[in-house]
C-alpha cells in the first residue's frame, strides 16, 4: 500500500462518558449524537476546512490544514455545546473532550492517517477535561498570541505510550484570560482566489447610500447583554467564532414574503430584502449575513433557533411585502434565535412609489428598537428622494432579479434589457446605472468575446455617475473594481475592493474580489484570508463552488498540489459543468503523479471547454506580474504532465 509522509494538524475528539450515556438510553443518545453532526459538528469541520478521517462511534480524527483552523473549529464546537448542555441535568450532558497537536503523520492511500502526530494527539485529548481543549506545545506555539480564553499550563505531561513528556496546555471555553491588546492576525489565515469573477449578486440599491447607524453608547447594548462586561479580543480574532464570540449586533434578514397574490411580484419583495441587507450591514459593529445565503431559506419553513446555531447570529429579521396597486404595506418583526422571542415588530404604510423613504423609517425604526440611533438621515433622505420613475425603479428591481436567479448568459442578458428600458425612462437612475454596469462586467470577464474592452468600457461609462453622487456606494466600488479587472489594471481593482470593504464590511463579493485579485499581483499567499472572510458572510452561498475554486487556484499558483486538488474537487461537487476547476485539478493530479485521476480531469475539461489545450491556457493573458507568470508556468506544466494537448 502505498503512503505519503507530511506534517498535519490533527484533532481528536470524544464524548465524555458515552457508554453511560448509551447504556442508560441508547436510541436517545444515538439520536442526539446524530443531531449534533448534522447542525454543529460537521458544518462547522467544513467550515475550517477539515476532513474527517474516521469516527471512532464516540469520537472522532479530523485533519486541518493549520493549526488556527483546528483550534477555531474545536471553540466553535465546545462552545456550540455549552448552549445545547444549558439546563440539562448532569447525568443528560454530552461533553467532549478534544487533544490537538501538529506533526508528522503518516497518510495511506484510502486516507488513513497514522504516525506520532495522530498519537499524541489522541492521548492529549485523554487528559482534557470534559469541555476543554488540550494542545501539545508545538500547536500552542502557533496559536497562543491569538487566544483569549484561559489557558492552563499542565507542564510537562507523560502521555501513555509516548516516550517522552511533551508539554500541555488547556484551553478553557467560557472562560476568558485577562483583557489584552488585539493581536494581529496570522499571515496566511485562510483561503483564496482564481480566474472568473464571484457572481453573487449583491443588494440593489433602492436608489443610494445605505443607511448608517451609530451606537448610542456601550450600556444601552449591555442592557440587553449584548457586550461582555469589558472589551475583549475574540478567542482567535475570527468572526469564524460564532458563538463564542458573537458580534454585538449579527442578524440576517431572510427573505420577504410576497402576499401579492401574484408570483410574479416576488421580484418586488426579493429587493426589499437585498435593501435591507445593505443598509443593516452599515449598523456599527454588525456581522450580517449575506443575502445569498439567506435566500437559501427562501419558501421553507425554518426554525429561528436552528438557524442561528447554523450562521452564528443572535436574530431573524423576517416580514412580508403586500403591494395592491399604488400602496404598499411592510410587516417585519425581530427575532431572537437564542429565545425564539419577538424583539421588535411593526407596520410599515407608504406610497409604492417612494418606498425609499418608507426603507429609510423602517430602518431608523428597527435601530431605535436596538438603542442605536439614526445618523445622516437628511442627507439619506435626500438620496431616496431623487425624482425615481415607479416604472423604471420597478424596471431596475426586475433586471437585479434576473442577475440574482444566476448570472449566465441568458440571465444577463434579460437583466440587460431591463436595466436600458429603465434608464430611457430615467437616464440617472443610480440601481440602473449600476445594474447594467454589473451585467456588463459579469458579460465580459465571464464569457469574454470580440467585444469584452467594449462591454468594459460601457460599464465604466456607467457606473462612474454612480460613484461620483455617491462615494460611499460600497456596490458601485466593486463594480468598479471588476472594470478594472477587465483592463488588467489590477492594483487599481484591489483598492477598488478595498473601497467597498470600507464602506461596507458585511459585503462577501467585495472580500472574494479583495482576495482574488491578490493572485494576479503576485500575492497568492495573501489571498485566503478575503476569501475565508467572504465564505463566513455568506456560508450557503450558491455560488461558493466558485469561492471554493479561488482556494484551489491559490494553492495552484503556491505549488501547493494536493489542497488544491483537494479544493477543486469541492467546487466541481457542487458545479460540474464548470471549466476552470478541471484546469488546476488536472494539473494537480499531474503535478502528484496521480495518472488516472489526471486524465478523469483532462476527460472533464475538455467536455465542457471542448478542444482547450496547454497553449490555450499558456496565452491567457491574465497578468504581466513576473511572480505571477512565474507561478502560472507551474500550471501549463502540469497540464503537460497530465497529458492535456499540447496544442
Amino acid at each position: 500500500m502505498s503512503e505519503t509522509r507530511k506534517l498535519a494538524a490533527i484533532l481528536v475528539a470524544d464524548i465524555v462518558g458515552y457508554s453511560r450515556l448509551a447504556g442508560a438510553d441508547e436510541d436517545r443518545t444515538l439520536a442526539r449524537l446524530r443531531a449534533l453532526r448534522s447542525d454543529l459538528i460537521d458544518p462547522t469541520i467544513a467550515v475550517h476546512h477539515g476532513r474527517i478521517v474516521k469516527r471512532t462511534g464516540d469520537g472522532s480524527i479530523i485533519e486541518f490544514r493549520s493549526v488556527v483552523d483546528a483550534v477555531r473549529c474545536a471553540i466553535e464546537v465546545q462552545s456550540g455545546m455549552v448552549e445545547r448542555n444549558a439546563g440539562l441535568p448532569p447525568d443528560r450532558r454530552i461533553d467532549f473532550r478534544v487533544g490537538i497537536h501538529v506533526g508528522d503523520v503518516v497518510e495511506e492511500s484510502d486516507g488513513d492517517l497514522m504516525g506520532d502526530g495522530v498519537n499524541i494527539a489522541a492521548r492529549l485529548e485523554g487528559v482534557a477535561k470534559p469541555g476543554a481543549i488540550c494542545l501539545s506545545e508545538d500547536a500552542y506555539r502557533q496559536v497562543k498570541s491569538r487566544l483569549d480564553l484561559k489557558v492552563s499550563d499542565l507542564g510537562a505531561t507523560q502521555l501513555k505510550n509516548i516516550v517522552e513528556p511533551i508539554r500541555v496546555y488547556s484551553l478553557e471555553v467560557g472562560q476568558s484570560a485577562q483583557a489584552k491588546p488585539a493581536s494581529s492576525a496570522l499571515p496566511g489565515d485562510s483561503a483564496a482566489p482564481a480566474v472568473p469573477k464571484p457572481r453573487a449578486g449583491f443588494a440593489p440599491l433602492a436608489a443610494g447610500i445605505a443607511a448608517l447607524l451609530v451606537l448610542l453608547g456601550a450600556s444601552g447594548w449591555r442592557l440587553l447583554g449584548w457586550l461582555s462586561p469589558a472589551p475583549q479580543t475574540p478567542a482567535l480574532a475570527s468572526a469564524t467564532d460564532k458563538l463564542a464570540t458573537v458580534p454585538p449586533l449579527s442578524i440576517v434578514v431572510l427573505p420577504f414574503e410576497n402576499l401579492s397574490g401574484e408570483p410574479e411580484q416576488q421580484y418586488f419583495a426579493d429587493s426589499i430584502t437585498d435593501d435591507l441587507t445593505t443598509d443593516l450591514s452599515h449598523l456599527p459593529d454588525s456581522f450580517v449575513i449575506a443575502r445569498n445565503t439567506a435566500f437559501t431559506y427562501k419558501g421553507k419553513s425554518v426554525d429561528v433557533k436552528k438557524i442561528g446555531r447554523e450562521l452564528g447570529v443572535r436574530y431573524v429579521l423576517e416580514g412580508s411585502v403586500r403591494p395592491i396597486g399604488d400602496k404598499i404595506t411592510v410587516n417585519a418583526q425581530l427575532v431572537s434565535t437564542e429565545t425564539g422571542a419577538h424583539v421588535w415588530a411593526d407596520r410599515f404604510d407608504g406610497e409604492r412609489s417612494r418606498v425609499g423613504e418608507l426603507q429609510v423609517a423602517f430602518v431608523a425604526r428597527l435601530a431605535r428598537s436596538l438603542d442605536v440611533e439614526l445618523v445622516r438621515a437628511e442627507s439619506l433622505r435626500a438620496t431616496r428622494e431623487h425624482a425615481n420613475d415607479p416604472d423604471a425603479v420597478d424596471l431596475a428591481m426586475r433586471g437585479w432579479a434576473a442577475i440574482n436567479q444566476g448570472a449566465n448568459s441568458i440571465n444577463l442578458t434579460t437583466a440587460r434589457g431591463y436595466f436600458e428600458k429603465a434608464l430611457v425612462i430615467d437616464a440617472q437612475l443610480p440601481q440602473a446605472l449600476l445594474g447594467l454596469a454589473r451585467a456588463l462586467t459579469l458579460r465580459a470577464n465571464d464569457y469574454p468575446g470580440a467585444d469584452r474592452a467594449d462591454k468594459i468600457e460601457r460599464a465604466d461609462i456607467a457606473v462612474s455617475p454612480v460613484l461620483s453622487e455617491q462615494p460611499d456606494n460600497a456596490a458601485a466600488h466593486v463594480v468598479k473594481s471588476e472594470v478594472y479587472f477587465g483592463k488588467a489594471q489590477f492594483d487599481a481593482a484591489i483598492a477598488e475592493a478595498n473601497a467597498a470593504i470600507a464602506d461596507n464590511r458585511n459585503l462577501p463579493d467585495a472580500h472574494a474580489q479583495a482576495g482574488f485579485y491578490k493572485i494576479f499581483v503576485g500575492h497568492s499567499a495573501e489571498a485566503f484570508q478575503e476569501i475565508d472572510t467572504a465564505l463566513r458572510l455568506s456560508p450557503r452561498d450558491p455560488f461558493r463552488y466558485e469561492w471554493d475554486y479561488y482556494i484551489c487556484h491559490a494553492y495552484a499558483h503556491l505549488a501547493q498540489w494536493d489542497q488544491a486538488s483537494e479544493w477543486c474537487a469541492k467546487s466541481i461537487a457542487a458545479n460540474s459543468s464548470w471549466w476552470a476547476p478541471y484546469v488546476d485539478l488536472a494539473a494537480a493530479y499531474g503535478w502528484t503523479g496521480r495518472d488516472a485521476e489526471a486524465r478523469a480531469a483532462v476527460a472533464g475539461l475538455l467536455k465542457t471547454r471542448p478542444g482547450f489545450t496547454v497553449q490555450d491556457w499558456a496565452n491567457i493573458n491574465w497578468s504581466d506580474n513576473p511572480t505571477f507568470l512565474r507561478e502560472n508556468q507551474g500550471i501549463v506544466k502540469g497540464l503537460r504532465k497530465a497529458g492535456l494537448p499540447e496544442q
